[in-house]
């Protein structure tokens, strides 16, 4: 797992070069919204089942058939495996967020997603519905605890909506 100085710094070791003003930039931009990063982090730390338990309940409001008799998430079993799915979104965005690098989330989620959703029959559809709604909901709670600066969690969990889009599923 990298972060995003690890990852800057690897790309000019790799081609033998100093770091030159792009690199600098990039390393003060991490620099500079870390304290944003690990704010919001703390907010998903301390509020992680009420922002899960909200996405939850939103995209089973608006897909009540989840929930019935041959949706995905009918069955104890089921709903429980949803929830904690959820919770491993919520999770590894925040990894990404705290590291300022998103390619975390190939290693961790996307790479291996396609072989176990498969396998398991999982829609694609309400699972990238239900990332666009912890992104929301974790926005929603950033500004109620004082942090304006919601714009930068947008990346991992676009990110990941845009990696399972692409996937044949």
């Amino acid at each position: 797992m990298q972060d995003a100085i690890t990852t800057i710094l690897n790309r000019y070791d790799l081609t033998g070069k100093y770091l030159d003003k792009i690199a600098i930039e990039e390393l003060n931009n991490y620099f500079v919204s870390g304290l944003s990063r690990i704010k919001a982090t703390e907010v998903i730390n301390c509020q992680a089942p009420k922002i899960i338990k909200e996405a939850a309940a939103r995209l089973y409001e608006e897909q009540p058939e989840l929930l019935r008799p041959g949706g995905n998430s009918y069955t104890t079993r089921r709903y429980a495996a949803c929830l904690r799915d959820i919770e491993y979104y919520l999770r590894y965005a925040s990894y990404a967020l705290i590291a300022g690098d998103i390619n975390i989330l190939n290693e961790r989620v996307l790479d291996g997603l396609r072989d176990v959703y498969n396998s398991l029959s999982v829609p694609i559809a309400p699972t990238i519905r239900s990332i666009k709604l912890l992104e929301e909901v974790l926005k929603q709670e950033l500004k109620l605890n004082g942090i304006y600066e919601s714009d930068l969690i947008t990346e991992p969990f676009q990110y990941m909506i845009s990696g399972l889009s692409e996937q044949d599923i």
